[in-house]
């Protein structure tokens, strides 16, 4: 979670109000007084915000945000929720903002950026992160998801090379909504070929150009010497 909104979070919460923690397994935030995700308890990670954990191991949900039952919570319980780097995981994104916008009446959402999700080699020999199941974009006041297609890691042109992934900084690499009253939420469908390729690579074309020129000449000259010896062994 991106460490100006850990503030801004924090800074917006009354001491009284309740705060539910979506998926927050690997790394719970500390004020949440309730969390609920696939992992037991015991296992959790450090906390992503400072200060004592809130919750315990009785208002720890251990249960499977997306089996479509709704979660054990009342319509509107909690005055604020927090889902971070979550939605891209699951299989059901729709159903989790669902819930989301069921349970809390406020929240704070954070996803990885299209960005980031396109880059090649961000945790390996593929493009973005291997488990996650979703491209994501986020609006002034909703999120659309499109599933992430295998092909995205065999055409160039769905692609950022390497450097300029790991030249994005902390904020490009991530997209975040504040939420007042609800969002909306949808997955997006794509039925014709030629307009899902434009989807995929439209980010690349138009983003591209802008990012390598914010690289060092040295970052740029390794970067074409990568591609000639990518051409030469015929990848």
């Amino acid at each position: 979670m991106l460490r100006e909104s850990v503030e801004l979070v924090a800074r917006r919460l009354e001491p009284s109000d309740q705060l539910l923690d979506v998926g927050g397994w690997y790394a719970p935030f500390a004020r949440a007084d309730w969390v609920i995700d696939l992992m037991p308890h015991a296992t959790r990670g450090p906390s992503s915000a400072p200060g004592a954990e809130r919750f315990t191991a009785d208002t720890w949900v251990e249960r499977d945000i997306c089996d479509r039952e709704p979660w054990p919570f009342a319509d509107d319980q909690f005055d604020f929720a927090i889902c971070s780097h979550t939605l891209e995981d699951v299989r059901d994104p729709v159903w989790v903002c669902a819930e989301l916008n069921r349970v809390a009446r406020a929240g704070y959402l954070e996803v990885p950026s299209r960005l980031q999700e396109q880059a090649w080699g961000v945790n390996g020999e593929w493009v973005g992160w291997s488990h996650h199941r979703w491209l994501i974009d986020v609006g002034t006041d909703s999120l659309e998801f499109v599933f992430k297609p295998h092909v995205i890691h065999a055409r160039p042109a769905y692609q950022l090379p390497a450097p300029l992934g790991s030249a994005l900084n902390e904020r490009e690499r991530v997209q975040i909504l504040f939420w007042d009253g609800g969002f909306g939420y949808r997955e997006r469908i794509f039925y014709d070929h030629a307009e899902f390729d434009g989807y995929l690579s439209s980010l690349v074309k138009d983003r591209r150009e802008e990012l390598e020129s914010s690289l060092p000449r040295a970052s740029r000259r390794r970067r074409l010497g990568g591609a000639l010896a990518a051409r030469r062994r015929g990848r």
